[in-house]
C-alpha cells in the first residue's frame, strides 16, 4: 500500500493509472487520505527527520532567494482605466 503511494508521487501518474501490482487504486488512495487526515504521514516524517538529524545526515543550511518575478501587463486580470484622448499624467 505504502509503495503504491510512493510510486504515485515519484512518477506523477494519476491515481487511476497505478499498476495493478499495488492493488486497487481506490484502496491505495483511501489509505493515503486516511494517513493524511490522522497525521500518520506527519509522524513518519518527523521520526525520519529526527533519526537522520541524530546521525548527522541533515544539512540545516537555509538558502534565501530574493528573485522578483513580475507578470506581464497582459497577464493581469484587472481592467485598465480608460482615459480620454489627449490627457496625460497620473
Amino acid at each position: 500500500m505504502v509503495e503504491g503511494i510512493i510510486y504515485r508521487y515519484r512518477t506523477g501518474v494519476a491515481w487511476r493509472d497505478l499498476p495493478g501490482s499495488f492493488g486497487p487504486w481506490q484502496t491505495v488512495w483511501e489509505r493515503h487520505q486516511a494517513f493524511s487526515r490522522d497525521g500518520t504521514w506527519d509522524r513518519i516524517h518527523a521520526q525520519l527527520i529526527a533519526e537522520a538529524d541524530a546521525a548527522g545526515e541533515v544539512d540545516w543550511t537555509v538558502s534565501v532567494d530574493a528573485t522578483i518575478n513580475r507578470a506581464h501587463q497582459h497577464a493581469t486580470t484587472l481592467s485598465r482605466q480608460e482615459r480620454p484622448a489627449g490627457l496625460t499624467g497620473g
